[in-house]
């Protein structure tokens, strides 16, 4: 009895060990059937000429006040008192000190501090936002409705945590588009194709009546993540490139979008940051755990053509390391102002200084050492795609900052 119980232990062993084989080898397959639409693409009724004049076909936009998700603002992190500071009592003596217990502050060793915004020292300026996929439902069409209500407030979610380090700017933009679904991001499909141009669309007539609504002497940020990065990118070039719009632009942040150093970095009207403070450069970066296995991104993004039109092939990808600023480098945890961590509803958040390393590795990733617990959302192969913003909010927040400045002051 002994011996059948043995064997069937060493049975189970191998069913699972043969499973996760399995699953490695075949979760592309499986993530593709599971999310990728089955059906032909349908083109959409086309928008209105005037429909982003309706303030209902904006997340965030100037007027909506306290409901915009993008003017989100976290708590900062306590750190506990130190026992050693107190006076020293028979409750509590100072020799019972633990330091390490205590989690960091916003003043953390840097010399890029995370004080308070002021107002006085900042200048007017304008961001447009593009969001990142929020439409995942399994099998569904190629394109999100506009209506869709999963959609909506899975994106007013992401926007807390991406869109709100730009919340220093008198103007945020973020506009409602019918996006292309997760799946058309997993296959060469014709359809595939026609669902991201179809939602670039809705993208490109909402960034016309932003470049008309905002004032012509105002600076302005270009930002997205994801998908929504895509979108910016292409808009460089379809809308700004060449045009009076190019000399506004104070900085571009399109993270979350792997972006070729060799193929797609020249065909973009601007350069990539090389420094903080620098402005009219583009920013980018997509963050791993130090053990990863980035294959299932990588493999993709290989066989997709670039902007020039050539395949991406295995070359680098652009990293821009959001503590320091610039191309590539490392950056030790204490230099991280603040990593949004959220809390396990995802409905609010506190900013935790010291939390999380960056170093651009050969490839481009960014490699993140060991970060802390921040959720469900981390993907397949340690890839913290959806807290690619989040992990450095403070950074990026006071980057902005330093660029718009540094756009003024060579304006003026």
């Amino acid at each position: 009895m002994a011996r059948k119980f043995l064997y069937f232990i060493a049975f189970v062993i191998v069913v699972v060990i043969l499973g996760g084989v399995a699953l490695s080898i075949w979760s592309r397959e499986a993530t593709e059937i599971a999310f990728v639409p089955r059906g032909e693409f349908v083109e959409q009724e086309a928008l209105a000429a005037n429909a982003y004049e309706d303030p209902g076909m904006w997340y965030s936009r100037p007027g909506i006040g306290t409901d915009d998700p993008a003017r989100y603002q976290p708590a900062i992190a306590e750190t506990p008192e130190d026992p050693a500071t107190r006076e020293p009592s028979p409750e509590a003596p100072a020799a019972e000190r633990t330091l390490g217990e205590a989690l960091p502050t916003l003043e953390a060793d840097s010399s890029r501090r995370a004080d308070p915004v002021d107002a006085t020292e900042t200048p007017e300026f304008a961001v447009f936002f593009v969001p990142p996929t929020s439409y995942i439902q399994a099998g569904g069409d190629w394109n999100a409705s506009l209506t869709d209500t999963s959609t909506n407030q899975r994106a007013r979610t992401f926007l807390r945590g991406l869109a709100s380090p730009f919340n220093a700017a008198d103007e945020i933009w973020a506009p409602k588009y019918r996006q292309a679904a997760v799946g058309a991001f997993l296959t060469d499909r014709p359809a595939a194709k026609l669902a991201i141009d179809a939602a670039y669309r809705d993208v490109r007539e909402a960034f016309r009546y932003f470049v008309e609504s905002v004032d012509p002497a105002k600076p302005i940020v270009l930002a997205g993540h994801s998908q929504g990065a895509l979108h910016i990118l292409r808009l460089l070039m379809e809308e700004v490139a060449g045009t009076e719009l190019e000399g506004r632009i104070a900085a571009v942040y399109a993270p979350g979008w792997p972006i070729s150093v060799e193929h797609d970095l020249p065909a973009l009207p601007f350069p990539a940051c090389a420094a903080s403070g620098q402005a009219g450069c583009i920013l980018g970066w997509s963050s791993f755990a130090d053990d990863n296995d980035p294959d299932f991104l990588m493999r993709r993004y290989s066989v997709t053509p670039g902007f020039n039109g050539e395949p991406r092939g295995d070359g680098p990808i652009l990293c821009v390391n959001p503590i320091t600023g610039g191309t590539n480098g490392e950056a030790p945890a204490s230099e991280n102002l603040g990593t949004l961590v959220p809390d396990p509803s995802l409905s609010r958040g506190e900013l935790v200084a010291g939390a999380v390393p960056a170093r651009c590795d050969a490839s481009g990733l960014l490699l993140i050492g060991d970060p802390p617990e921040l959720g469900e959302g981390v993907l397949p192969g340690n890839n913290y795609h959806v807290y690619d913003i989040p992990l450095f909010w403070a950074n990026v927040q006071q980057d902005v900052l330093e660029r718009v400045r540094a756009w003024t002051q060579a304006a003026s």
